[in-house]
């Protein structure tokens, strides 16, 4: 998939955490993690490789679109997480944002989507919410501004403040502090 990027090299592939942690010492820029194994091994594996990473930036692919996952994930030290079902576009997308150091969190995860597998239903007001806005969203909730949201998005804060006051709205907000509170308590962010 990532062969026909321009700005992609790929310096090798390991088929287990002990090839992987050979690997780093290409000291690439970003290492894409598969964490396919059992949640409590991919966690262990990935907490050992991103101790070994150095200036190197962990992206891991998980199989479930859920919380716990990418929470663990970001746990062990991982600078993004991104959704296995994920396309081309995003996975280019996710790597370039942890490459320029930049954190990563595919918006199926973010949202909580994959059939409620946060174990709790989705709010009927985030359905008014779209994709983009989500995003926007989850940013904000970790305390990034609008012009590191818009840089990380590669749009202009314009648009963000525009995404920022339909996000106000529709969810009947007053502020950063509120939208904060709100994808905490519906499980988007955990800080």
């Amino acid at each position: 998939m990532l062969e026909g990027a321009p700005d992609v090299i790929i310096d090798g592939h390991a088929a287990d955490p002990p090839e992987a942690l050979a690997l780093l010492s290409h000291a690439p820029d970003v290492v894409l993690v598969d964490f396919a194994m059992p949640i409590k091994d991919g966690l262990a594996a990935t907490a050992e490789l991103c101790r070994s990473a150095g200036a190197s930036r962990v992206l891991v692919l998980g199989g479930y679109a859920d919380q716990q996952h990418a929470q663990g994930a970001f746990e062990a030290g991982a600078s993004g997480f991104l959704w296995k079902g994920a396309d081309v576009a995003e996975l280019l997308e996710a790597i370039r944002t942890v490459e320029g150091g930049g954190r990563y969190v595919s918006p199926q995860v973010a949202a909580g989507l994959n059939g409620g597998a946060l174990g709790a239903e989705r709010p009927a007001s985030l359905d008014s919410l779209s994709k983009r806005e989500l995003e926007v969203m989850c940013f904000l909730a970790t305390g990034m501004t609008n012009r590191e949201i818009a840089e990380q998005l590669g749009i202009s804060v314009k648009t963000i403040d525009t995404h920022r006051g339909h996000l106000l709205k529709k969810l009947q907000l007053r502020n950063n502090s509120d939208i904060t509170r709100f994808a905490i308590r519906h499980g988007l962010v955990q800080l």
